[in-house]
């Protein structure tokens, strides 16, 4: 099985700086359409047999060209986004990221049970996504595209290269940054990481 794990497209909220989160259905903006479509383009000859998206508008549609050839696809909850909690929609101020960064500095230190207000932690963010990756692990096809979000996919990388939550800042992410992660004799063996080659020719505005 050769997996496909991809960071959703562009959303204004990427580009104006404010957060996300699970609680937040953004669509894609201009920029965020053309990187669905020139990864689209690079790719479209891989014979995916499965997609797989979170329950959120954003991966939806970095992934529609792949979906609008009748691929089967499947929505999980277990790949959405994290829940930053009351920071949800909301600009980044410094104090805002300050509180961000002291949660961070208590993951890297081994307390995943830190989060923000009313948000999610990194043991229930990891424990949904090692759910997501037994599931992965009883399917049959061959070539997998997978449309997640930046802390979703840092964690998945994290647990796919067997390391705990605390090295999760080491795994980077672009919009449509794209991960190829062979799975072969119950191992995880990783070709790409956060490749944008194919994003050379998308303008980006301003």
């Amino acid at each position: 099985m050769t997996l496909y794990i991809i960071r959703h497209g562009e959303t204004e909220f990427n580009r104006k700086n404010i957060v996300q989160g699970s609680g937040v259905d953004s669509d894609l903006n201009d920029t965020g359409h053309e990187q669905a479509r020139a990864f689209y383009e690079t790719y479209q000859g891989v014979d995916f047999q499965l997609v797989v998206t979170s329950k959120l508008r954003r991966t939806h549609q970095t992934v529609r060209h792949f979906l609008d050839k009748n691929i089967p696809w499947i929505e999980t909850p277990d790949i959405n986004e994290i829940s930053w909690g009351t920071h949800e929609g909301m600009p980044a101020t410094p104090e805002r990221t300050a509180l961000y960064l002291e949660m961070i500095n208590h993951w890297k230190h081994g307390n995943f049970d830190a989060s923000l207000p009313d948000g999610e932690t990194a043991a229930q963010l990891r424990a949904r996504v090692d759910r997501f990756i037994a599931w992965l692990r009883t399917r049959h096809e061959k070539q997998i595209l997978i449309a997640t979000h930046g802390r979703t996919l840092r964690c998945l990388i994290t647990a796919l290269k067997g390391l705990g939550p605390a090295d999760m800042e080491g795994t980077i992410h672009s919009n449509t940054g794209l991960y190829v992660v062979h799975y072969q004799d119950d191992q995880f063996i990783f070709e790409m990481e956060n490749d944008t080659s194919h994003l050379v020719q998308v303008s980006v505005p301003g």
